[in-house]
């Protein structure tokens, strides 16, 4: 695990807990001397503060993104809602506040992890196994039954199938349909959630597959 944190108190608890958990925890304080660390040795995860020296979390956190799939959680001072989606939108994959418990820090790792281990196809079938996505058709297809769905939910359902886990804002899910061309605003996303999500119960029923993440937006999960 690198730890990319300048606060040396604080980056000597967080290792202090990362290794108590199991974890291997390397720290750097500086941003640009961690991206040519991450490119030359490549971390299991990254946990990543905000404003750094050298090159600050965001810009560090998109040119890790250019090569790289690592998971990494974002910490920083700032509370406000742009600012979290400023770091889900940069490639981060969570998302926490500063002044946070160790505890919980180490908890969302984990979990972080747990959606980022690769799942034995035959024991826990993978997203591409239940849902087949047809893009010469532009249809979706879950246990045999073709889903009923307009252009903007079809595009929104590729976008979550094809990134299970992952929180995506409103706005991220927007550009994905103003690439298309469409005139939408951010709130008509949760209309399209609102229809997708009775689609998919009608042939899930009993299961959410697209969970509304409080003050970031929507995460896609399920698994037969």
């Amino acid at each position: 695990m690198l730890i990319v944190e300048d606060e040396n108190d604080l980056s000597a608890l967080i290792a202090d807990y990362a290794r108590h958990a199991g974890y291997q925890a390397h720290i750097i304080s500086d941003g640009q001397a961690a991206l040519l660390h991450i490119k030359v040795q490549a971390p299991d995860f990254i946990v990543l503060d905000l404003m750094l020296p050298g090159l600050d979390g965001l810009n560090l956190c998109q040119e890790v993104r250019r090569f790289s799939q690592v998971p990494i959680l974002m910490l920083t001072a700032k509370v406000e809602e742009v600012d979290r989606l400023l770091g889900l939108e940069a490639g981060a994959d969570d998302y926490l506040c500063k002044p946070f418990s160790p505890r919980e820090l180490m908890a969302r790792i984990k979990a972080i992890l747990r959606r980022s281990e690769p799942k034995d196809a035959a024991s826990n079938p993978s997203y591409d196994i239940s849902f087949n996505v047809d893009e010469a058709a532009q249809t979706i297809t879950l246990k045999g039954k073709t889903l009923d769905l307009t252009r903007s939910e079809y595009l929104i359902l590729r976008t979550f199938i094809a990134h299970p886990g992952q929180v995506f804002s409103r706005m991220q899910l927007l550009d994905r349909l103003s690439q298309d061309n469409f005139n939408v605003t951010d709130r008509a996303i949760d209309s399209h959630i609102k229809n997708l999500r009775k689609k998919l119960e009608l042939i899930l029923p009993e299961i959410q597959a697209i969970h509304s993440i409080y003050g970031l937006g929507y995460r896609f999960d399920y698994h037969d």
